[in-house]
């Protein structure tokens, strides 16, 4: 009876009539909840990017000394800087340097990462063992010294930035990659493949690459958190965007030294957005890790 009562559930829960994309996306936020709130925020913080001419209520660059260190108002959300200028507004055109830096970062590390780690899985031998050796000298510097190392060197601006997060993160998605395409090169299909006929390229693309993207597409939704984490460290250091622009990690920086003279509010804003935005990339890698690892479930 319980067999045949827990079956009658399943059956009741993979069963339901067809929904329109409304209902679905319902009906997958109930199941996610998790998933479906990071996925909310980070929604948000891109529409706050794309619409930011919309929703600020000042120029993010125009000064005013005369307004210099204003607490938080109905004029200014957020208060006024140092330089009189507007915090609610700078951190809202905030929004595109840092989703900017989040999505071109792990874009860039992704594509790299991925190429290096399947032609080292798949090519093994001496052009592998030589693409992660390369790899592994990366990984033998901490994340962030590499980052301010790279940055350093080719200056601080918003494309270094980009650079400098993205090599430092090209190892983690090299080393899954490789791991992924050694477990799955050898599996009947594979094997198939290649009986077929088909070209040892062909094999790699069409075959092996898709059925190894599971775990990248979960660490990818991981990595921008700390991306925005690396970008903020690196700008309150001086190795990141310089002034006037608004990146949330400067603002930090500039907003420090005010905090012990009572102007709390000129860091805490953008540091807040910088914990909002990690934690909404943080929920949705552990939502798809758990949707899509069995063990998990």
């Amino acid at each position: 009876m319980v067999n045949q009562r827990v079956a009658e559930v399943s059956a009741q829960e993979t069963i339901r009539p067809d929904l329109n994309w409304r209902q679905e996306f319902a009906y997958w936020a109930r199941r996610n909840p998790v998933t479906a709130i990071g996925l909310l925020f980070v929604l948000l913080l891109v529409l706050m990017a794309i619409f930011a001419p919309l929703i600020a209520t000042h120029d993010p660059y125009a000064t005013n000394p005369a307004i210099s260190n204003l607490s938080p108002s109905r004029d200014h959300y957020f208060g006024t800087g140092t330089f009189g200028e507007d915090i609610f507004s700078r951190v809202v055109y905030g929004a595109r340097y840092d989703m900017s830096i989040a999505f071109g970062a792990v874009g860039i590390a992704l594509v790299i990462g991925c190429v290096i780690g399947a032609v080292a899985g798949f090519w093994e031998g001496f052009l592998g063992e030589g693409l992660m050796r390369i790899v592994e000298l990366l990984q033998a510097f901490p994340q962030f010294i590499l980052a301010m190392a790279i940055a350093g060197a080719l200056g601080p601006s918003f494309t270094n930035l980009i650079i400098a997060i993205a090599v430092t993160n090209i190892p983690i998605y090299a080393h899954l990659m490789r791991v992924r395409i050694l477990s799955v090169k050898h599996t009947q299909y594979a094997m198939a493949a290649a009986a077929s006929g088909n070209s040892r390229g062909r094999i790699l693309y069409r075959h092996l690459l898709p059925n190894s993207l599971a775990p990248i597409f979960v660490q990818s939704t991981l990595q921008p958190g700390w991306a925005i984490l690396s970008a903020a460290g690196l700008s309150f250091i001086g190795l990141g965007v310089r002034m006037p622009s608004p990146e949330w990690g400067l603002m930090v920086a500039t907003g420090s030294q005010r905090i012990i003279s009572g102007e709390w509010w000129i860091s805490f804003f953008p540091g807040l957005f910088i914990v909002i935005a990690v934690m909404a990339f943080n929920l949705i890698g552990d939502g798809l890790q758990d949707l899509l690892d069995p063990q998990r479930k």
